[in-house]
């Protein structure tokens, strides 16, 4: 499993992903400073290479924008998308916005998607690396197929607790995931699919 680099996205998405960071499971606090220069963007100025599959573009910027919290942003472009890939964005900001019912009808959307088989192996690992997490926690990720549906249980479940060690460890699960996705999306856009 290869480490998350933001610089291998070229300088345009590595300014903009800057500091190192654990994604909200929540809705986060919007990253005002960041709201021009993503504002500014089309989607084709993410990449130095020809795009080729537009909606990848679109889905990448929709990526961006959540990684700074703007769900509202993020969830005008996704929903746009009739891909799996837009349904997966979709999920992803309507999950963090507390919506749990409409994010598991957009992931039903998704279906099996290919970012799921490395996510599945990033998930675990990260639960490995946290192992003070609750040991009912940590065996949700102990192996197996990645489950968003799960997933999306888990964090309904976190927003009601006040276990820190429960939160760190589905925030660094969803920035794997966030990670996946957005390769996925970058990657596709510029017709470089596994």
């Amino acid at each position: 499993m290869k480490s998350f680099d933001s610089n291998s996205y070229g300088p345009v998405v590595a300014a903009i992903l800057g500091d190192e960071r654990l994604c909200a499971v929540g809705r986060g606090e919007p990253n005002r400073t960041m709201r021009p220069r993503l504002a500014s963007l089309a989607a084709e100025q993410l990449f130095a290479a020809p795009v080729v599959d537009a909606e990848m573009a679109s889905a990448a910027l929709a990526g961006l924008w959540l990684w700074h919290d703007f769900l509202d942003e993020s969830h005008a472009i996704s929903q746009s998308i009739d891909t799996p890939t837009g349904s997966y964005w979709h999920g992803i900001m309507h999950r963090r916005e507390g919506d749990f019912g409409n994010a598991r009808y957009w992931f039903r959307r998704v279906g099996r998607h290919p970012a799921f088989a490395p996510l599945a192996a990033a998930a675990n690992a990260e639960a490995r690396a946290l192992a003070e997490a609750p040991p009912e926690l940590l065996a949700e990720f102990d192996g197996g197929d990645w489950d968003p549906f799960r997933f999306v249980d888990l964090c309904e479940r976190c927003e009601r607790s006040d276990d820190e060690a429960a939160q760190r460890l589905l925030r660094s699960v969803a920035r794997r995931e966030w990670e996946m996705l957005f390769d996925y999306c970058y990657n596709a856009a510029q017709g470089n699919r596994e």
